[in-house]
């Protein structure tokens, strides 16, 4: 083929053309295992700066291989979570069980709510409510049966991450070096400069997502203890757990909180609805953005703009994986276009 071949030259565009779509498709018919793939790569560079530490720490005569140095960081991941299960769980389960006990009478006197007006028409048993729902009847089973199968996928997902997390960091610097390799010679040290800048923001997002959580699930047990709401260490739990959901997440983590303070007093659920608002209102608008802009470096309008977007195209993933998303991208920006660049 030569330039002044042209129909050489559409011949060319044609087939790059159909090469394109087929990737494109190929792609969309696969997004759901590219998707845990590129989670798994971010969880990897998150950790990636931990390990790489713990690595070079000579707690023996030699520097320990980098395999055992990561599933001692799964298990010390591990000891930590079951240390705060064994200070969290007892007085987590005191309170649910007693949650459990008033929860009758908590659904009863938000079904008499509604009924005083007239949202409902009368007071709904289980077997009515299940009746009587969307997926009564015979699609409640099928309605359970999906969640059940949700949970196992969920419960599958987390494992491949964790263990296609274990061989990304295991083979990180080959994996780094083969991607390197790819670029002309005298790119290529600015482009490993720029994998382990990403990698930086990347660490620091997780870390901030973890520090966003235990903000505002502390927060959230003070607020909730001050107003005298009854089990507010479960509902912190919750809160703080909700808080590494976006959009969604916080707003359901708010209502089991309601629900319980109704069962106090009218006034205790709008004083409860009222600080969760607040709460939202200064973790969305502030917290969330300046802790990213902080940990992450991306600008505060940057953070809500990735969780509108991200949100939208594909829900809470979207949202979890927003962030740190724009940072390796503005990292990518800064390198193409260093005289744009605020660094």
């Amino acid at each position: 083929m030569t330039r002044d071949d042209p129909r050489a030259l559409i011949r060319y565009a044609i087939a790059a053309a159909a090469l394109t779509v087929v990737l494109l498709w190929t792609a969309y018919l696969v997004r759901g295992a590219l998707l845990l793939i590129y989670v798994s790569a971010l969880f990897a560079i998150g950790i990636a700066p931990l390990a790489t530490v713990l690595e070079r720490q000579r707690l023996i005569r030699s520097r320990m291989p980098r395999w055992a140095v990561i599933l001692i960081m799964y298990l010390l991941a591990l000891i930590a979570i079951v240390g705060l299960g064994r200070l969290v769980v007892p007085p987590l389960v005191t309170q649910a069980r007693e949650l459990w006990t008033t929860l009758p009478q908590i659904v009863q006197q938000g079904q008499q709510w509604l009924i005083d007006r007239g949202l409902l028409a009368r007071e709904l048993s289980l077997r009515d409510a299940v009746a009587q729902s969307p997926v009564g009847g015979s699609d409640a089973v099928g309605t359970l049966v999906a969640a059940v199968w949700g949970f196992v996928g969920g419960v599958f997902g987390l494992v491949t991450i964790l263990i296609l997390a274990f061989y990304f960091l295991l083979d990180a610097e080959r994996l780094v070096r083969a991607f390197v390799l790819l670029f002309p010679r005298p790119e290529q040290t600015r482009v490993e400069h720029a994998c382990r800048r990403a990698s930086g923001k990347v660490s620091a997002w997780l870390g901030g997502q973890l520090l966003l959580g235990a903000v505002i699930g502390t927060t959230a047990a003070v607020g909730l203890f001050l107003l005298g709401i009854p089990y507010f260490y479960v509902l912190a739990l919750i809160a703080g757990i909700g808080e590494m959901i976006p959009i969604v997440g916080p707003l359901l983590a708010a209502v089991p909180a309601i629900a319980v303070a109704r069962a106090v007093s009218p006034a205790a659920a709008a004083g409860v609805a009222v600080f969760f608002f607040l709460q939202q209102q200064f973790e969305n608008h502030v917290l969330v953005p300046k802790v990213m802009e902080r940990q992450v470096g991306v600008s505060a309008a940057g953070v809500i703009a990735a969780l509108l977007v991200g949100g939208t195209l594909l829900g809470v993933v979207g949202a979890v994986l927003a962030v740190p998303t724009v940072a390796i991208l503005q990292v990518v920006f800064a390198e193409l276009f260093p005289e744009a660049s605020p660094d």
